[in-house]
């Protein structure tokens, strides 16, 4: 029989008690990575949906907006608020700018918005 433990029961028992150390070292870490997991998927549950509409205010008093933005766009700056779909839409219908990129107008289906965005878009001439 093939035996490559050491033949005397001193050494023996240190290969035990070093075998259950490392054991308690293992479980502690299978532990801590099963917590660590089970906190980033609470996390992932619980963290807030992101707004469908957005409001890129302005700085100074009262804080103007400046820009509408879809939720999910990634131009937003980082002076923002929440809106709701009718806000936005109230906002666009005032005059404000619509972003470039997300173009709100399109999914919040204003299109007398849409045509004067494209004209803005043509070649204009160098003078």
């Amino acid at each position: 029989m093939f035996d490559d433990l050491p033949p005397d029961l001193d050494r023996l028992h240190t290969l035990r008690v070093w075998h259950a150390l490392w054991l308690d070292r293992i479980e502690r870490k299978i532990a801590w990575l099963e917590r660590r997991k089970a906190e980033e998927d609470y996390g992932r549950r619980a963290r807030p949906r992101p707004p469908e509409w957005v409001v890129e205010v302005g700085i100074g008093v009262g804080k103007p907006p400046v820009q509408v933005h879809a939720g999910h766009c990634h131009m937003i700056g980082s002076r923002r608020r929440p809106v709701t779909r009718d806000e936005a839409r109230r906002l666009l219908a005032e005059g404000l700018r619509a972003c470039t990129h997300c173009q709100p107008e399109a999914e919040l289906h204003i299109i007398d918005l849409a045509a004067p965005a494209l004209a803005g878009r043509q070649h204009q001439p160098v003078r």
